[in-house]
């Protein structure tokens, strides 16, 4: 959710018109990278449009995997990893995406259908890696309240065996859904439960079927981490203005090993980044990407990252990110490399 940025605001101590300057509020000392490249401004100008990305990284030649976005007022984009456009597909309503590839190289991409504001369902599309076009694949129900926050359980591999998987949904009325889905003969079908709950508008998620975890960001309340197989809860980190400052909203996850790695959620409120080590969710540290080649990020609402090589430009894995405020353009989203991000951190400790 887009949050206006604080700034000026009328105080009335008796004396009518009398002004003075709001700060904005910040949180702990975050470094800073740079961003090395970046896609072209989202087709809906002048709005909250631009949400969310998803990596899908080439197997055979990472260099020419592809990133798929969202502009929620317009539909899907498929840029590369210069930031160029690959292709879009036409369909208003979608917030969060996420992607998967199956056993048998199937890309598909899910995203949360917002098009009802009653009843949430799942967008599903296929990926053309090949050429980066975007094939609609149907649409699976998934229950009361209006699609915000989506993530597919999958393995730190990237592939699920089989036809079947399973998508994490979190509507802003605060009922956390599991939806498996199920393919066959090009058909899409899906079964939902729900898992848990909590008491405000969520929307970041990620799931670490490692331990099986799926991670919760209630954008006013803070970070939780639930039991995939019981729905049991417990809140990691809480809003403080110090580590988050809300909104917080997405949240990506960077996985080493059985159980290590990295967790990163988006501190809207101050424009920065903060990272958790797993899987003790230990701070680790805050980061902000800042101007230089290109703009720095700001009001950033969708995250992600992958920490394997992705060629020449990014060979120690890349973190993209939502750019909410891109003058004189629409917004956009910008991507990092991820060593970079971990080496300003451990400078920065």
């Amino acid at each position: 959710m887009l949050r206006p940025f604080h700034g000026f605001a009328l105080l009335t101590l008796g004396i009518a018109g009398a002004c003075a300057t709001v700060p904005p509020i910040m949180g702990d000392p975050a470094v800073t990278v740079t961003a090395r490249a970046q896609t072209p401004p989202v087709g809906t100008a002048n709005e909250d449009a631009a949400d969310d990305p998803a990596i899908w990284r080439n197997p055979g030649n990472p260099a020419a995997s592809l990133i798929v976005g969202t502009d929620k007022k317009g539909g899907l984009y498929v840029y590369d990893l210069k930031g160029a456009q690959k292709s879009f597909l036409a369909a208003p309503g979608l917030n969060n995406v996420d992607l998967v590839e199956l056993g048998d190289g199937t890309v598909v991409v899910a995203a949360s259908d917002r098009s009802d504001l009653a009843n949430g369902s799942i967008f599903l599309a296929l990926l053309d890696g090949a050429t980066g076009r975007l094939t609609p694949a149907g649409k699976v129900p998934v229950g009361p309240g209006e699609g915000y926050g989506i993530c597919i359980d999958k393995p730190n591999t990237g592939t699920v065996e089989g036809r079947t998987f399973t998508v994490f949904n979190a509507p802003k009325n605060g009922v956390i859904y599991r939806t498996v889905i199920s393919g066959a003969n090009g058909a899409f079908t899906g079964t939902t439960t729900t898992l848990a709950t909590v008491a405000t508008q969520p929307e970041g998620c990620i799931a670490d079927p490692r331990t099986g975890t799926l991670y919760i960001g209630e954008e006013d309340a803070g970070l939780w981490a639930i039991d995939t197989a019981t729905g049991a809860k417990r809140m990691i980190a809480a809003i403080d203005n110090k580590a988050l400052v809300a909104d917080l909203e997405g949240l990506a996850i960077a996985p080493e090993g059985a159980d290590g790695g990295y967790l990163i959620g988006s501190s809207q409120g101050d424009n920065a980044y903060m990272v958790w080590r797993l899987p003790n969710h230990a701070p680790m540290g805050r980061f902000r990407i800042a101007a230089g080649t290109f703009g720095a990020t700001e009001e950033t609402d969708g995250i992600e990252v992958d920490n394997r090589d992705f060629g020449p430009d990014f060979p120690g894995g890349i973190f993209i990110a939502q750019d909410g405020i891109n003058p004189p353009y629409a917004q956009n989203f910008k991507y990092a490399r991820w060593d970079e991000v971990l080496a300003a951190l451990e400078a920065g400790r």
